[in-house]
């Protein structure tokens, strides 16, 4: 049997999950309110989101009439044996997760399922949401013949596409038989590519997400913290989480730090996690504090900023390179850009930014004296110094002469993701400030930055 799927929504998770499933063989229909934007997907393939691969995907299954788009879901729902929720579960004030776009998806279908049909979750959940889902369809139309599913998404903003079509595992979360059936037919031409499918209950599988991200989380979180020390004591972080990660039971990964995690998943996925263990009497106190502790590191990038340039930032001009959360991504979603450039602009900095591909969607977020420039030459034109906040290939790719070509003397660079040589930095004369590494002073001479 060839399965018909409709995957409710068209964001990150939703176009990603729709496209993906296209490009294995399935026929699939991607539902959204959003009238002009599934107007621009279906008319022009104009994707809403930066995604790289994404765009030349969607054309490629539309074009073959495998991927179509529709705001109605009586277009589609009766004739598919799948249909995934995939819409936005934001944050609430407290911490608990906003369910409300993920309950009316289910109240939209109900009256339209095939008899049969797997109504999968790919939303990240709180623990019980998909029972919650099976109680709202069941109350919307009591002769639905269907079954729930739990299915989280492990996408990563900027590798989307790849990590959907590639997949290091497929958890699936389901308490039918039948329904297990379907989402192992669904995902066969996964596992016949190497992909370890794993099938649990519905509330592991719910768990499982947020376990995850709320891991990594504390790795990023551990990280930036061991930096701060690694200031205060003349270690090197970038060796320390080198001898770290040579420990196969700790990794390499998520050891780089940074400004502190942002985006769609992390902060929100803690929050959540955090929220809902509160809830159910079983407090994660260590997630508790990695939430604590992430705030605390954007708030120390700006006293790094003003260590170097002093408190007093008026007059200074500094370039701004980078705004996203992280590479690759235009979400500005809980970027640490959003902390610290208000900060930097209420200590009277002037502020010249440029980020390759979240420059539009910052502009309603930041404070309005903050100007854009086309490029990072541009934005480092003239300026007192720069600061890096996002790890674009592009700045990394900056020479050391682009910089003192442009940035006013003493030539100063503070760089949250450590993407430059300190040496090779100093060598040229330039005031290198990276996270969790010694500052090399732009006087050093050639010998003793060689051996540092």
């Amino acid at each position: 049997m060839s399965l018909h799927i409709t995957v409710i929504g068209t964001g990150y998770v939703g176009l990603v999950t729709g496209t993906g499933l296209a490009e294995v063989g399935f026929n699939v229909t991607c539902v959204d309110v959003d009238a002009e934007k599934i107007r621009k997907l279906r008319d022009e393939g104009i994707i809403p989101i930066y995604e790289p691969g994404l765009e030349e995907l969607v054309k490629k299954n539309a074009a073959a009439g495998r991927l179509t788009f529709t705001t109605d879901v009586a277009e589609c729902t009766p004739q598919s044996d799948v249909v995934m929720i995939g819409v936005g579960t934001p944050p609430q004030e407290d911490g608990s997760t906003d369910l409300s776009y993920v309950e009316q998806a289910a109240r939209d279908v109900a009256s339209h399922l095939k008899a049969g049909a797997v109504v999968v979750c790919k939303s990240t959940v709180p623990v019980g949401t998909n029972h919650m889902i099976y109680d709202v369809i069941e109350q919307a139309n009591s002769n639905a013949q269907f079954a729930v599913a739990s299915n989280p998404e492990f996408l990563r903003e900027g590798a989307a596409v790849r990590d959907f079509l590639e997949p290091e595992r497929v958890v699936i979360g389901v308490e039918d038989k039948a329904a297990q059936a379907t989402m192992e037919q669904l995902y066969q031409p996964f596992k016949d590519a190497g992909s370890t499918i794993q099938v649990v209950n519905i509330p592991t599988a719910e768990l499982i997400k947020y376990a995850s991200n709320s891991f990594l989380a504390v790795k990023i979180t551990f990280i930036n913290e061991i930096a701060a020390l690694c200031e205060t004591c003349g270690a090197d972080v970038a060796e320390v989480a080198r001898g770290m990660g040579l420990d196969s039971r700790i990794g390499s990964a998520f050891l780089n730090p940074g400004p502190g995690y942002g985006g769609s998943c992390f902060p929100k996925d803690t929050l959540s996690l955090a929220y809902q263990a509160q809830q159910l009497g079983s407090p994660q106190t260590l997630v508790e504090q990695t939430i604590t502790a992430n705030d605390a590191t954007k708030t120390r990038m700006v006293q790094l900023v003003k260590n170097t340039f002093g408190d007093d930032l008026s007059g200074k001009k500094i370039a701004i390179l980078g705004l996203a959360f992280k590479a690759k991504t235009d979400d500005m979603r809980e970027a640490a850009s959003l902390t610290i450039l208000p900060q930097l602009a209420a200590a009277g900095a002037e502020l010249v930014a440029y980020d390759p591909e979240a420059m539009e969607n910052a502009k309603a977020l930041l404070p309005a004296g903050v100007q854009y420039a086309d490029s990072a030459e541009a934005a480092l034109q003239g300026a007192d110094g720069a600061l890096i906040l996002t790890e674009w290939s592009q700045f990394a790719a900056l020479q050391p002469e682009d910089f003192v070509n442009s940035l006013n003397a003493p030539t100063t660079v503070v760089d949250t993701r450590n993407l430059f040589c300190r040496q090779t930095m100093a060598q040229a004369g330039i005031r290198y400030v990276s996270l969790g590494r010694p500052t090399l002073s732009a006087q050093t001479d050639s010998s003793t930055a060689a051996a540092a």
